[in-house]
């Protein structure tokens, strides 16, 4: 099979393009001949495939990111039209594309939701704001266009959404969640990192220790977090936050405003998280938006109990207070509550380690080589289907 794959940017913190890599190992795999329509994809894995290079001129003055995503679009609609391609998978939305991985989620859910912490203003912006005008235009031209034969979900959220949006069809969606390296994150990270990151961040071993990752502190909840942190009646606990973002002052702002700046660690953007999976005793992501985060099925996958939203994507794997908790993205006493639950199970270690186990089971099949099964089924069915429509 000759597939493209589409994808704008490689960023090497970015969930889709690990995915993009995994998918690809996959299909080299099985001989497939893949070519990366990319505008720029520097510092990322080369070997076995092809680049075919897209970036044409834009004018980031008066289009900006609008103008940049269609001069992008174009010329990938062009290559896919023009490459002789068995498949087409875009994870931009590109009307034309034969694949579309809905790994964003859906963009019109997702304003839907960031609707509730705007005010009134910001509001009608948001609604006339012309990226996101945009946004929406193509994202309803690639699902209603005729060449879309199959919608990667990573979480059966996602495909509710894409149903209830824009009336695709039940089965083009197909859920096929994030694979993880179950042996990379495991239980065992525990013994080989909680003392010695503990002790270098003047962290009390019993200390119950609380864990977020992801950037876009606004989308995932990290101002709710800090609020419900400071109202947490375990003054022992502490919060690490991993992750960059242009809004990391104000937080760190909002942490000394709270009290609680002594508790609160910010430690940027890492390449390796798992010495703070290791150190942790809970993950915490109470996201406004998130189809399905690669960090809580890593947490989870380390035996971290898991605290998130209704709008997350993690939610489907997660039981009731068996190995973790859902609540409302906004509600701050809530998670106040479900914080001071965790750590109450953390202190008392004999209901702590249950949780742990419980979370590792829920994602222990949830592994590289099952995603990669998964999308190699999807490929050979939609490349046997169109071998048949050219006979």
């Amino acid at each position: 099979m000759k597939i493209a794959i589409v994808r704008q940017r490689y960023n090497p913190f970015g969930g889709a393009e690990r995915f993009v890599e995994r998918a690809l190992s996959a299909l080299l795999v099985e001989g497939a001949e893949i070519s990366l329509i990319t505008r720029s994809w520097a510092g990322a894995p080369l070997a076995g495939f092809r680049q075919i290079i897209c970036d044409p001129p834009y004018s980031r003055f008066w289009g900006g990111r609008a103008a940049r995503d269609r001069s992008f679009a174009a010329c990938a609609q062009r290559e896919m039209a023009d490459g002789g391609f068995d498949i087409t998978q875009s994870h931009e939305r590109i009307p034309g594309c034969m694949i579309f991985r809905a790994g964003d989620g859906v963009h019109a859910a997702w304003l839907q939701h960031r609707g509730r912490v705007l005010s009134r203003l910001a509001q009608r912006w948001q609604a006339f704001a012309p990226y996101h005008r945009h946004v929406l235009a193509a994202e309803r031209a690639m699902f209603g266009h005729a060449a879309l034969r199959a919608v990667i979900c990573n979480s059966q959220m996602v495909a509710d959404e894409i149903e209830a949006f824009y009336g695709v069809d039940r089965n083009k969606l197909v859920v096929i969640y994030n694979g993880v390296d179950t042996q990379a994150f495991h239980p065992a990270l525990a013994g080989q990192f909680r003392a010695e990151v503990r002790s270098a961040h003047g962290i009390a071993p019993q200390a119950p220790l609380l864990l977020f990752v992801g950037s876009g502190f606004e989308r995932k909840g990290v101002p709710v977090l800090l609020r419900a942190f400071a109202s947490m009646r375990d003054t022992s606990a502490h919060l690490v936050i991993v992750g960059g973002d242009r809004k990391l002052l104000a937080m760190q702002a909002l942490a000394r405003h709270a009290g609680v700046a002594e508790r609160v660690h910010f430690t940027g953007p890492l390449k390796d998280v798992r010495p703070w999976y290791g150190a942790a005793d809970g993950f915490v992501l109470p996201t406004l938006y998130d189809p399905c985060p690669n960090a809580a099925l890593e947490a989870m996958a380390c035996g971290l109990p898991v605290i998130t939203s209704t709008t997350c994507g993690a939610k489907e794997w997660i039981q009731e207070g068996v190995n973790g908790w859902v609540l409302d993205a906004l509600d701050v006493n809530g998670l106040a509550g479900r914080l001071d639950q965790l750590a109450g199970f953390v202190v008392s270690q004999a209901t702590h380690q249950p949780l742990r186990d419980a979370a590792r089971l829920a994602v222990e099949a949830l592994t590289l080589p099952m995603m990669a099964e998964r999308l190699l089924v999807l490929y050979r069915r939609l490349g046997a289907a169109q071998a048949a429509a050219y006979n």
